[in-house]
């Protein structure tokens, strides 16, 4: 799956159960604010760190190590070729003279506070495989497994799927799509990912899928993972 998958997890999931708590930053009455640059403010001496102190008991130097340069476009790393609508077409680098698999992409947020939910990837399967299409949506930790997730396109039949694992990412659902899934896709214009967190196991959670630019975005991934 992609770098960017840490999932708002507990964040998301609690704002449903127990909605969000804004927090009074204004100064108690009575109270009388320091103004800029005061020297009463009791910060006023320690703003100016002491060079003469070590930077620490196992550092006294204070030297450092450095870090490793990671490079972007190394094999294995994951860039968006091409952005379709509201679908992002994902590759991951080879080595010089293979083939890069590609996928389309989109960032899932939820209804009622636009927070970053879920994921959803999708790619056309070679001719001659039982589904069409595979399919990974990756949902918070706190997600209640037991009650799966359903999708459905444009108010249709909802369909149930399992999850498959977690790891400290998520968890994974791994589908695959019929042909006819796949056209329902094609001529939808939206579908939906319900799920249902360990926390509020009476709430259901709706993640919008736009299909916004879905059919150029998958035909030209499966066009580029056979051909290219």
């Amino acid at each position: 799956m992609s770098k960017s998958l840490k999932i708002l997890s507990t964040i998301s999931l609690l704002a449903f159960a127990s909605g969000a708590f804004a927090q009074d930053t204004q100064p108690a009455a009575g109270t009388e604010t320091p103004a800029a640059g005061s020297t009463d403010s009791p910060a006023a001496d320690t703003e100016k760190p002491d060079l003469r102190q070590p930077a620490s008991e196992s550092n006294p130097l204070g030297l450092q190590e450095g870090q490793t340069v990671v490079d972007e476009n190394a094999p294995g790393t994951v860039y968006v070729k091409e952005k379709v609508g509201d679908w992002e077409i994902r590759c991951t680098r080879v080595p010089e003279g293979e083939k890069e698999p590609c996928l389309i992409y989109q960032l899932l947020r939820d209804t009622e506070n636009n927070a970053p939910v879920a994921e959803i990837t999708m790619f056309a399967l070679p001719e001659g495989q039982k589904a069409a299409a595979g399919a990974t949506i990756i949902t918070p930790l706190e997600t209640l497994l037991t009650r799966q997730l359903t999708l459905a396109v444009d108010g249709g039949p909802t369909k149930r799927y399992p999850f498959t694992w977690c790891s400290a990412n998520g968890c994974y659902a791994r589908i695959g799509f019929s042909n006819a899934d796949v056209a329902s896709f094609k001529r939808g214009a939206k579908a939906t990912i319900t799920i249902v967190p360990v926390v509020a196991p009476t709430k259901e959670i709706k993640l919008p899928v736009s299909l916004t630019g879905f059919t150029k975005a998958y035909d030209t991934v499966k066009e580029l993972n056979t051909h290219e």
